[in-house]
Formats: structure tokens, sequence, C-alpha cells
């Protein structure tokens, strides 16, 4: 085959540092989806829908054949972190969490994936985002340490 082809699926999922609420002032969190789109778009990985509430975030996404995840998440976190210390004096400190979630999904997903990234707020009401991310953690079948999940 002369062309390489691919359309690899992402939900990742990551806290800021701490799990802190820094992210409280819904248009700056909108602002912050917006941007973080745009990263994953000069990484020519397609943003599907971005979201999340004051403490982390939710990325449904492609996953470009020329970039590997770590890599992804890695630019995305370093770049987003530097804008969102822009925004205001009171995030001077601002950072993500050094660790992340990245789960495969298939296509059949996109629509199920999607309305629950949109409806975190909603969604966070009842479950905290560490036990929301223990269950993803089972769901995908990923061992894990407790001791070394959270930072």
């Amino acid at each position: 085959m002369p062309q390489s082809l691919a359309k690899i699926l992402v939900h990742t999922v990551f806290s800021t540092k701490d799990r802190r609420p820094l992210l409280r002032d819904k248009p700056l969190r909108e602002e912050l989806h917006r941007y973080l789109g745009g990263i994953l778009t000069n990484l020519d990985c397609q943003p599907i829908i971005i979201g999340g509430v004051e403490d982390h975030v939710h990325i449904l996404s492609t996953l470009s054949r020329i970039c590997e995840a770590a890599d992804m998440v890695k630019e995305v976190k370093r770049s987003s972190s530097l804008w969102v210390k822009t925004k205001s004096p009171d995030l001077h400190d601002f950072a993500w969490q050094n660790g992340y979630g990245i789960f495969s999904i298939g296509f059949s997903q996109v629509e199920t994936v999607r309305n629950y990234i949109a409806g975190q707020a909603e969604h966070h009401r009842k479950v905290s985002f560490q036990d929301e991310f223990r269950e993803f953690l089972k769901r995908y079948a990923v061992e894990f340490d407790e001791r070394y999940v959270w930072d």
C-alpha cells in the first residue's frame, strides 16, 4: 500500500496539579477548551469535543498517525499551562498533574463519549474526579497502584 492511513480515536483525561479547582471561571474554561483544540489541530489531531470542570479536562480527539500519544499529551499540557498562566495573576503557578489517562474508543462510541464530556458539570455534582478516573481505569482494565495515581 503506497499510503499510510489511520483513524485512531482517543479519550484523554488529566487534572490540574493536586486537583486544585483553578478553572472555576467558566468563560476562562471555555476559552481554554478552544485553545486546547487549537493545539490539537496544530498536532494534526482532530478535536471532537473538549470539556471538563474546575479541576480537570476531558478531550475526545483523533490521534495523528505521526504523533505518539505521550507526545500529544505533553505538548497539550505544556502549551496550555503556559497560556493559562497569562490569563490572571491568580494563575501564575498553574500546572497540570504529571500523569494522564488516555483510552482508545471505537467509532461507535463517539456519541456516547461526546455526550459524557458535554455533561461533565452535571456528572460532577455527584461524582468526584478521583472516583470518575478510578472507574475509567477499571472499565479499561488498567492495572494501577492507588499510591501512584494522584499527584
